[in-house]
Order: C-alpha cells, then structure tokens, then sequence
C-alpha cells in the first residue's frame, strides 16, 4: 500500500532537483515555466489548497492578499517552507459578495478608494469611475507592502490583483516607483509570456488543458502559468462573485485547478520535458532588478 507514496515522493524529488539544475531562462534550449499561485491569504481554502501545492516540493511562487483576513495564516505557513518565492498580491478591489475587505491604511485615511461601507469596489470599473486619487493609491499600496514587510518573510516581487493598480499609465508608474524603493520585483517584467487557459477550461478538462499547454511550452522563454487554488467546501461554495466575467462554481474551478497542479501526470510531463522550474526569488538573483521592463500595455 505505500509503494504509490513511496513513488510519488520519489518522482517529485527528481523533478526538484532537475528544475534548479538548469540557469532561468538563459538558454534558447531551455524550457523555462514560472508557476504562480495567486490570491494566497484570501481565505482558510485557499491557505489549505497553497499548503498542497506546496507540500508537492517544487519551486514555486505565490502572492499573498495582505488586505484579507486570512493572510496571517498565509504568513504563518509560507515561513515553513524553502520551495517558495511569496509576493504581494496588490489589491485594490474586493469582488465577493458577503466577503469584503477594505484597505490596510483604512478607509478614513483613503476614502476614495472605498465604498460607502468603507470596502473596496468589486471591479476595475467601479474603482475608476469613483475617481480614486494617485495619493490614496501610493498610500494603499505602500501600507499593503509595509504589513507584508512587517510580518517577517522575504518578500521577492509585487503584482496586482485584477490587473486594478496598473490599469492606467499614473497607476502602474506608483507600483514600480514603489518597487524601487523596496528593491522588489514585479511579475511580467522578466519577459514572461503567459500561458492561457487553465483558468477558462472547465473543472474536469483543467489538467488535460494544462498538459496539452505544458507539451507545447516554446523554449528559450519564461512561461508563466498562474493558477488561482482552491478547496471545495462550504466556504468557497458560498462566495459568489460580483464581476460578470467571473466563472460559474468558483470553487470547483478552483479545485481543479489544485488538482491539475499536483496531479503525478504534470509532474512526470515536467521531468519528462526536462522543464525548468523558477521562481522571482532565482530571477531576481540571476537577472536582477536592473533586468526588468515595462511590459506592452496588454499585460
């Protein structure tokens, strides 16, 4: 009966050891894949199906949502493991209806990025159409980094939740004036090429998708492939997104994409492909922050 685990812990070794013997994405022959876990901290399913992930032993990046009110429990558990890369998942909306979250600095003190409840706006569109001010938003984001900062793990990059903070040019030039100053990264300025639909495949097709996008990984780049994990169970079956364009059973969406994630079959297509796996924390060491660029504006 323990030959399977025996196996298993087995093969993701092998795996791990292949993905840091290879330089990031230095090489035309290289098969490079970044994998990012987003929306860490959200909620206690979200901080469970992260601990799967990385249980598995892979490097691995996640970025935490230090506005929720899960995110000391993301904290607690992110400091026990080596495999992985965190950063601050900047958020400037809150798009579940009944779980909301308002800013770190607090709503007097940025009342234009809130609600009359004092919580952030569900969408990019009603963020902007309140007619947030450049100041309110340095300081929302400086506090959301400062928190992570004080919680006392090594913090490698930024991005942005909903794409919200770099939606327009004043915004995206306060987060990489601000990544400056905390000598920190941001996500798709490597170079990284996104690797598109796990996230739109339906839950049972999410690991045949991922394969069949994994099979076709172009080499001598840096494919990103960001997954949003999750537990089926009552907390997530009760989240109802408020943002149309949101998937229908969120938390199966979710699920499966944990599963696919830490299914043996990708793990084996990894070594198989000899891919490397790396992180913001290796290309920060190898590349540097003098490395990034701005993406195109679609990214």
């Amino acid at each position: 009966m323990r030959k399977p685990v025996l196996l298993s812990s087995l093969l993701l070794l092998i795996v791990v050891h292949a993905s840091l013997s290879a330089p990031a994405g230095s090489d035309s022959t290289v098969t490079t894949a970044l994998i990012r876990c987003d929306d860490i901290g959200m909620c206690h399913a979200v901080n469970m199906a992260a601990k799967q992930v990385l249980d598995q032993g892979f490097p691995v990046s996640m970025s935490v949502m230090f506005v929720c009110p899960w995110y000391q429990e993301a904290v607690d558990l992110l400091k026990q493991y080596r495999n992985v890369s965190v950063g601050v998942h900047l958020t400037l909306n809150a798009e579940w209806k009944n779980y909301r979250w308002g800013p770190v600095s607090g709503r007097s003190a940025v009342p234009s990025l809130v609600d009359s409840l004092g919580f952030f706006f569900p969408s990019r569109a009603t963020f902007f159409a309140h007619q947030p001010t450049l100041s309110d938003i340095e300081q929302e984001l400086r506090a959301q980094l400062d928190r992570a900062l004080r919680c006392g793990l090594h913090i490698d990059y930024v991005d942005y939740h909903m794409g919200t903070a770099v939606d327009k040019p004043e915004s995206r030039a306060i987060l990489e004036n601000l990544a400056k100053e905390y000598g920190v990264a941001i996500s798709r300025y490597f170079g990284e090429e996104d690797v598109s639909g796990v996230y739109s495949a339906p839950p049972a097709g999410k690991l045949d998708t991922l394969l069949d996008r994994t099979r076709k990984l172009p080499s001598g780049k840096i494919n990103l492939m960001v997954f949003h994990v999750g537990l089926e169970g009552p907390e997530m079956d009760a989240l109802l997104d408020l943002n149309v364009f949101g998937p229908a059973d969120m938390s199966k969406h979710r699920e499966g994409e944990l599963r696919a994630l830490t299914a043996v079959d990708f793990m084996k297509l990894i070594r198989t492909m000899k891919v490397h796996l790396t992180t913001y924390h290796e290309l920060v060491e190898e590349v540097g922050l003098q490395g990034m660029k701005r993406p195109s504006a679609k990214d």
